[in-house]
């Protein structure tokens, strides 16, 4: 196919199954717009609407967005207590609970035993798994990682997004902050054990993200300006977080996105004419594996 020489793209749409308007979203933009992925959350309050709704567009890629902060566990607390805090979700506080993933055997085997289960889920569900991911790329955490890789194998994981996005990009699509100088320097060493791993693996991942610094804000005219500075080859993976209407739980979880613009340039006609023009070939993670 030639694909070194191909601007590969995959579009995707995480926290798939965290709410009704999420769901709606990821199939109105994959049916109607450019939308190639989805990454689920199997332990989230419209997770079983989101399975259903996958299982009847089987094109949409659907991959594990191991969620580890943000939301409750999949396992009793009672069998996870050092991961979660006293309501029974997942503690906020991920540098202390990063330490204890390194040095407490404990805390080790409950993430373990989390992750494992995660994965079970999705392979329940009945669905393919295209790709994994983390909820706030916690799998940068060099523990997190490990774990995800070798109980993955088990469920034939073979692609995972490296959530690397160069300041060249962050910049073109009018960088909003401090967060690509963070990603490009401070997680440098995190970004290179990762890039290792999963070479040594022979799985998959994309050689860019963009929508790291501008997460929640992917606007029509910021995607546009993304695209236009897109590398002439390479995986690209282009992430969103949309949904029909901003509801009680996406404005209690993350008040500041704009999940509804990002709903709309996921739909944008604009969006679709360019990649038409430019010959940018879109699809799943595992369109792009060999073999």
């Amino acid at each position: 196919m030639g694909q070194e020489h191909t601007r590969r793209l995959i579009i995707n749409a995480d926290d798939f199954g965290l709410d009704l308007a999420v769901n709606k979203a990821v199939e109105s933009t994959y049916q109607n717009g450019v939308l190639t992925t989805a990454s689920l959350m199997v332990a989230a309050p419209a997770a079983a609407d989101a399975i259903r709704l996958a299982k009847m567009h089987p094109g949409l890629g659907v991959g594990l967005h191991l969620t580890l902060v943000d939301g409750a566990p999949l396992l009793p607390v009672e069998q996870v207590p050092d991961l979660v805090d006293g309501n029974g979700r997942f503690a906020a506080d991920l540098w202390l609970r990063g330490l204890r993933y390194f040095v407490l055997p404990k805390v080790r085997r409950q993430l373990a035993a989390e992750i494992r289960a995660q994965f079970a889920a999705f392979a329940d569900s009945g669905l393919v798994l295209d790709h994994a991911n983390a909820h706030k790329h916690l799998h940068l955490h060099p523990t997190v990682l490990s774990l995800m890789l070798d109980i993955g194998r088990d469920f034939a994981l073979r692609a995972v997004r490296l959530p690397w996005e160069s300041l060249a990009l962050a910049r073109c699509g009018g960088a909003r902050g401090f967060a690509p100088a963070f990603w490009a320097f401070f997680l440098r060493p995190w970004l290179a054990n990762m890039r290792r791993q999963l070479k040594k693996r022979g799985l998959l991942y994309n050689d860019l993200l963009c929508g790291l610094d501008a997460t929640g804000h992917m606007t029509e005219q910021r995607l546009l300006q993304l695209l236009k500075c897109l590398p002439q080859q390479g995986l690209i993976e282009i992430y969103f977080h949309p949904a029909t209407t901003q509801s009680p739980l996406l404005k209690k979880l993350m008040p500041d996105y704009e999940p509804q613009a990002e709903y709309a340039a996921l739909l944008s006609p604009r969006v679709g004419e360019y990649l038409c023009e430019q010959q940018i070939m879109r699809g799943r993670f595992r369109d792009f594996t060999n073999g």
